[in-house]
């Protein structure tokens, strides 16, 4: 036994060396990071992505391994609350409501305090956490995403912390359920499973998710599910499975159109309605006459009224003002044309790509993806982890050196009246750009910066 000990750790000394030395950047990360020091945050990240490429450049064939390490450095937050977003407390706040049988579309945060009527566990401190902007704002996520906050303060036994506990639980389970089906779903695209360890290892994912409490993992996994049901022709199970990752997040409505190609007219007339009528079923508990004009109208905030982190919104932003532009004026005019501009461009993917292929279905949902992206006014660090878990299923790595330069977008944290680094955003979106510019225009599949196998 002791022979063996011995012999693993002369073959795998400097991966277990660089775990522990992530295990201690993950601990200084979670208990003694402040977000207004920024030089100590992009430190730590930057450390920690350093370690994550060496971890998966020395073992990546040794998948016990990398699956271990990760879920452990997932466990190093386990026990804290996030330091880098508070939406945890609004999160708690609409579990709250919906265990008490409120439906939290139809009233603010502020109303109900202001009420007086309804007493919720902790309502004063959930209230002062969520901030001003959450706040004065309907609830607007969707059913099932309400549904895990009600399970994690149940679990949680209705206390803060507990509650925590229980939503890291559920975002850490579904970030294993993405190794799993990712692996199965990389063999059958033909590439290498280590691939992976991507996202599995990412700094921004066990951060984001596990770290800051994000759902986004939860509705990659469903996705990911449903495209490894479309692998095994269980068209109707994918159709529920994707339906799943609507109701977690809605950014999946978007690819909808794409799968016409894939599954041909009929057939996806079939999946429509399998997958309508779940987001039905999903949608029912909460439906009042208020509840669709309230949703959509606080939806509609997140175009039409707030900007953090723009590529192309801050250059159009840039020569506008130069016209004598009201930036005030120009959000809500961008705003609105943007949905316009992707319902356009997916219709173009839709009749352009031979979707009826899942390599390509999967590429053409990856440029969608990427193009909201880039037009939209708002890109929170987390949102663009949906795209670094579809990259590694296509032949682009740009999302992964984004990956590590949003966290540039954190800047804003050290200026008390949050205001953006223009400059630090600048250098964000040129690295992105400049990447994606290389692997499109200068690089074929065999000279990929990271290999596809």
């Amino acid at each position: 036994m002791a022979s063996r000990i011995s012999s693993y750790w002369n073959l795998h000394k400097f991966s277990i060396l660089m775990v522990l030395a992530s295990l201690l950047f993950y601990t200084s990360f979670a208990y003694d990071l402040v977000r207004t020091d920024f030089i100590k945050l992009i430190s730590l990240f930057f450390a920690l992505f350093f370690l994550c490429f060496k971890l998966i450049q020395f073992e990546k064939w040794n998948f016990n391994f990398l699956l271990l390490s990760g879920i452990l450095f997932r466990l190093v937050f386990l026990l804290v609350e996030p330091n880098l977003s508070q939406d945890f407390y609004r999160f708690i706040w609409d579990g709250e409501l919906v265990l008490a049988g409120i439906n939290p579309y139809l009233q603010s945060p502020d109303a109900i305090m202001e009420n007086g009527e309804i007493l919720l566990a902790n309502a004063q401190e959930l209230h002062t956490g969520m901030g001003s902007l959450s706040a004065r704002h309907y609830s607007n996520y969707p059913p099932l995403n309400q549904l895990l906050f009600a399970i994690s303060v149940f679990l949680g036994g209705k206390s803060i912390m507990g509650s925590l506990i229980a939503m890291r639980s559920i975002i850490v389970l579904a970030d294993i359920g993405i190794y799993y089906f990712g692996k199965k779903l990389l063999r059958h695209l033909n590439r290498s499973p280590h691939l992976i360890f991507w996202y599995f290892l990412n700094p921004l994912v066990i951060i984001e998710l596990t770290g800051n409490l994000h759902f986004e993992g939860v509705m990659l996994f469903f996705f990911i599910w449903g495209l490894c049901l479309l692998t095994l022709n269980k068209w109707l199970f994918a159709a529920i499975a994707f339906a799943s990752s609507i109701l977690v997040k809605l950014v999946p409505l978007m690819f909808l159109p794409l799968f016409i190609g894939y599954f041909g007219f009929r057939k996806s007339i079939k999946f429509y309605i399998v997958l309508g009528l779940i987001i039905l079923l999903g949608v029912l508990p909460f439906y009042s006459p208020l509840f669709l004009n309230n949703y959509t109208d606080t939806v509609g905030l997140w175009f039409s009224n707030f900007e953090f982190n723009a590529g192309f919104y801050n250059l159009i932003k840039l020569i506008a003002i130069e016209f004598d532009a009201k930036p005030w004026e120009l959000i809500k005019i961008y705003g609105i044309l943007i949905p316009y501009t992707m319902i356009g461009l997916v219709f173009l993917l839709t009749f352009l790509m031979d979707n009826k292929k899942l390599p390509v279905l999967i590429s053409s949902i990856f440029w969608v993806l990427a193009l909201y992206y880039f037009l939209s006014p708002t890109v929170h660090p987390w949102y663009i982890i949906f795209l670094l878990g579809l990259s590694i299923f296509t032949d682009y790595r740009f999302p992964l050196a984004w990956s590590l330069v949003i966290i540039l977008s954190y800047s804003a944290y050290e200026n008390p009246e949050f205001k953006e680094n223009l400059g630090l955003i600048f250098i964000e979106y040129f690295v992105v750009f400049g990447f994606m510019a290389y692997e499109i225009f200068k690089l074929n599949r065999q000279k990929l910066l990271i290999r596809k196998n």
